[in-house]
């Protein structure tokens, strides 16, 4: 689904934010994209949604190249989630803001209405369908964001920090929507655990370099390898384990273990 070859991205400033990163991504992958603060995470997911275009190397979205003249498909098989959900949501309800995507694109009457459903629903928000956004939690907020970019059926979905600034409900709410969710995930994280919980795969990006992929529990198992790389797992998740050790998973700042099922 996402072939990357030797892909290079300098910013006008002279600052190299992708120095010829390459890996693919397979049909039905759920991968995490993990690294430290300016790694070049976020340049890269704004390849793939066209908004930025390789200076060198090649970037294809299912065999497509995303330049013209095929970067609108492209773009229409790549839905980008934002890690804030307040740049997605602007219209007066949520259903006119999951609906306004594929109006764009033609859609309207009873297919527009079932393609609003069928998102919502997607994510367990068909409740908020008649709700203000500025009115909903963050993880409300977070799912509807979401839902407009199912609205468009894209063939990957490619989330930015997705459960920064959640509580640990909707942090748990999140994971388990993006569990349910059956296509391509290109995760960008700083929350190991959630990768632990939900990627088989990561990979791990530094100064715009790929420093290592594979299996998720083993890199993050490698303590040496997440301190090259200025990542830390959460002290309650035990190395190899994709569940949390003894203090509640959902509370990343609690110190005190607690009992609880798991």
């Amino acid at each position: 689904m996402i072939e990357v070859k030797s892909l290079h991205y300098t910013y006008p400033d002279g600052r190299e934010a992708l120095r010829g990163i390459d890996f693919n991504v397979g049909e039905g992958e759920r991968i995490a994209l993990l690294g430290p603060n300016g790694a070049g995470k976020t340049t890269f997911a704004l390849h793939l949604h066209g908004i930025y275009t390789a200076q060198s190397g090649s970037l294809k979205i299912g065999g497509l190249a995303g330049d013209e003249p095929s970067l609108a498909e492209s773009r229409r098989r790549v839905g980008l989630v934002f890690q804030d959900p307040n740049d997605q949501l602007f219209m007066p309800t949520v259903a006119d803001d999951v609906a306004f995507g594929p109006a764009n694109l033609g859609l309207r009457g009873a297919v527009l209405e079932q393609r609003v459903s069928y998102a919502l629903d997607a994510v367990e928000a068909l409740e908020l369908a008649d709700r203000a956004p500025h009115h909903l939690s963050g993880g409300e907020k977070r799912r509807a964001a979401i839902a407009t970019v199912l609205a468009m059926k894209p063939e990957i979905l490619v989330l930015d920090e997705p459960t920064s600034g959640l509580d640990p409900a909707g942090r748990r709410e999140l994971i388990e929507t993006l569990r349910a969710i059956e296509i391509t995930q290109l995760i960008i994280t700083h929350d190991l655990a959630m990768a632990m919980e939900l990627c088989e795969r990561s990979l791990i990006m530094t100064d715009g370099e790929i420093k290592a992929d594979g299996q998720t529990a083993e890199m993050l198992s490698d303590a040496d390898l997440l301190k090259a790389n200025r990542l830390e797992m959460p002290h309650f998740v035990q190395p190899g384990s994709s569940r949390p050790s003894h203090s509640n998973p959902s509370h990343p700042d609690s110190s005190h273990p607690e009992p609880g099922p798991t």
